[in-house]
């Protein structure tokens, strides 16, 4: 099924409610969550900037999960089927505090680092804007090009966590071209 079409003054309306709600969330669980510890940093620390390792703060949540969006019903009640559901992921990033749903692997971790860089270049306001359009444009998670900037840049690291690069410059750098 095709992704429905908004209005212009509907994606602007729809972009300030994803931003209100993750400034909203990460209020909710910044006060449990911690920095993270020496473990986690080693094998992050060639890749990201000094900033985003010592602000970013971790929760691995038990027996809760996170909630989806008081807007979803008004969603859905446009025709959306296929939001993303904020509970069954593996762990989601607000601004700079990374709540997860299960134990946070070194990739797990490096992928919503990404994400902490990329809130970092752009601000919240922005990245909503962007990830919403993303979801509008590709129709579904997987298609937004800020998840496939991270899944990319995650793969990377995966594949040879040896080779060592600037995830900042990396963001910065396609965030130049592919916008």
């Amino acid at each position: 099924m095709a992704t429905p079409k908004l209005t212009p003054d509907q994606i602007a309306q729809v972009s300030k409610l994803v931003a209100g709600y993750i400034s909203a969330q990460r209020e909710k669980y910044a006060p449990r969550a911690v920095p993270l510890s020496a473990q986690q940093r080693a094998p992050l620390e060639p890749f990201f900037a000094r900033e985003v390792i010592d602000s970013v703060r971790v929760l691995v949540l038990e027996g809760e999960r996170v909630p989806n969006p008081d807007f979803y019903p008004m969603l859905r009640g446009l025709g959306f089927n296929n939001l993303p559901d904020q509970s069954a992921m593996g762990a989601i990033t607000f601004c700079d505090v990374v709540v997860s749903h299960e134990r946070l692997t070194a990739g797990l971790l490096f992928h919503e680092l990404v994400h902490v860089e990329q809130y970092r270049q752009l601000g919240i306001p922005r990245f909503s804007d962007l990830y919403l359009r993303g979801f509008l444009n590709g129709g579904s998670y997987e298609a937004i090009p800020l998840e496939v900037n991270a899944y990319s840049l995650e793969d990377r690291f995966r594949r040879d966590p040896r080779r060592t690069f600037s995830v900042q410059a990396e963001v910065g750098q396609w965030l130049a071209v592919g916008l």
